[in-house]
């Protein structure tokens, strides 16, 4: 039976040269729904992602998969893709047939016409034989969506997929992500625009090294929450000690 959680946190603990990033996290993520990770700058949201894939091991407690790691798709942030790399679109989307072809081998018919259905669904008609250095920020956005759709994941974990990107195609990613949700897909998104998030995501987690709440989007981003989430991070010594699971001592985000 498949388990009802995509995700599941058990007394989580992540962190960098025992540096805790997130605390004691505990709590599960459903499958098919899509969550919004927020909270201040340096709260842990890229730390736990980097857990959730397996990148960092925890200093302590366990992290439950629902799905198998090959299974997980992570989009980074926009500013950390190399865009220099010799390819044009067409094959930059393609890379995302290759969980399933191997490398360097042949697509099929049938994945071919993926990838026209991915590139048309996100506005790229015309685009395929543009190489990457050519685009916009919200041009290679779409591209680097429409190579997710060709990894056809269940879990799918995307890092502040919004910043540097323009407001038509916010929009368009964000109808994209509520139709993998409605395929029964399990979205976790790094998020900063609070008005994004009450109307698109169903589920937030406010993180600040800490869960500070975890639930509906209405009742999560209360005044009180965001400023608790606030005042927590303020308080966090950068300059302790470091320790092996208590404090509050992180370097990253």
């Amino acid at each position: 039976m498949a388990s009802r959680f995509a995700v599941e946190f058990d007394n989580v603990t992540l962190g960098y040269d025992l540096h805790p990033a997130v605390h004691h996290l505990s709590l599960g993520i459903n499958t098919a729904d899509m969550v919004a990770l927020v909270g201040p700058n340096g709260a842990g949201k890229s730390t736990l992602l980097k857990g959730i894939m397996g990148q960092l091991k925890p200093l302590g407690g366990e992290i439950k998969l629902g799905v198998s790691a090959s299974d997980i798709a992570y989009l980074p942030q926009l500013s950390q893709v190399d865009r220099s790399f010799p390819l044009n679109v067409e094959q930059m989307v393609s890379l995302g047939a290759w969980g399933r072809t191997g490398g360097f081998r042949r697509l099929s018919s049938e994945q071919q016409d993926q990838v026209s259905h991915a590139l048309c669904q996100l506005g790229l008609d015309g685009f395929e034989k543009r190489n990457l250095d050519t685009l916009s920020g919200g041009q290679m956005q779409r591209v680097l969506f429409s190579r997710l759709m060709l990894q056809q994941a269940e879990l799918i974990l995307l890092d502040e997929p919004f910043t540097g990107v323009d407001t038509a195609t916010c929009k368009d990613l964000l109808e994209q992500i509520s139709r993998w949700r409605e395929s029964g897909k399990t979205v976790i998104s790094v998020l900063h625009e609070y008005g994004q998030v009450r109307e698109y995501f169903p589920t937030t987690l406010l993180l600040s090294r800490r869960a500070i709440a975890y639930g509906e989007t209405r009742g999560v981003l209360s005044e009180e929450n965001l400023n608790k989430a606030s005042q927590f991070n303020e308080a966090f010594d950068s300059h302790a000690e470091p320790c092996l699971m208590v404090g509050d001592h992180s370097h990253h985000d």
